[in-house]
């Protein structure tokens, strides 16, 4: 299926190729020292990442406007979600609330998907 330039500026979800079955895992690699990232969509309301982290990397404490769900998709982290540390392996799921401090730390080399979902602009009590 080819695209033209309208239909890029349309696309929600970007960086990942379309109508193609594609293993999330590859599409970010690991580098020693590093937290690698590809952005697959960044808007108002959701944002969804890969990352991939080496061993003894981390993302240090933050909050985020929006509920964060970190999927993990190979390895080992441990993520702090105000001061309880939680460990999440392979296949598991962590969510950690909207305006509460919060790290990610790679126990191993670990890769996952981070999608943010905050409230949409406009919409109140939802």
């Amino acid at each position: 299926m080819s695209e033209n330039k309208s239909d890029k500026k349309k696309q929600l979800i970007k960086n990942i190729p379309f109508s193609t079955p594609t293993n999330l895992i590859d599409l970010v690699d690991y580098k020693e020292g590093s937290v690698i990232s590809r952005t697959l969509s960044a808007k108002s309301h959701v944002n969804i990442t890969l990352f991939a982290f080496d061993k003894g990397e981390e993302i240090s404490a933050h909050t985020s406007p929006g509920d964060a769900m970190v999927q993990v998709l190979d390895g080992e982290a441990v993520i702090n979600i105000d001061g309880e540390k939680i460990t999440a392996i392979t296949g598991q799921v962590v969510v950690m609330p909207a305006n509460v401090p919060h790290s990610v730390s790679a126990s191993t080399r670990f890769k996952m998907l981070l999608t943010v979902v905050k409230q949409p602009a406009g919409i109140g009590g939802l």
